[in-house]
């Protein structure tokens, strides 16, 4: 994975079925996760398992094949999101938990129903 700092750690998360990283970048706890060789439903999956793990402060990356459009209406009341499409023909998307907010997120509805 090209956007893994040297100083990642591999975590261990309930659920998920990639690898999670966890890293500090400017004063801010990062988790990363690639699902960008998985089929339906694990990105999902491992969005939803990475999101409910993330506070206040902290931000979520997923690299996938695509942007997840099925996830976004799931969790926008909770989370804020920037996609951003790389060189390689992937998505990099960084979730950031909105602040102050009582959790309306389902992590437990993991279906794709986007494209």
């Amino acid at each position: 994975m090209d956007t893994l700092p040297q100083d990642a750690t591999k975590i261990e998360l309930e659920g998920a079925t990639v690898p999670f990283f966890k890293y500090e970048e400017n004063n801010r706890t990062i988790y990363l996760f690639d699902s960008s060789k998985c089929s339906h439903p694990e990105p999902m999956v491992n969005a939803m398992v990475g999101l409910k793990t993330i506070k206040d402060g902290e931000n979520l990356i997923m690299i996938n094949s695509k942007a997840p459009m099925g996830l976004f209406p799931k969790i926008e009341d909770d989370f804020t999101y920037e996609v951003e499409e790389l060189s390689n023909q992937t998505y990099k998307i960084k979730f950031t938990k909105k602040t102050d907010n009582l959790s309306k997120t389902d992590f437990n509805d993991t279906s794709c129903s986007g494209s």
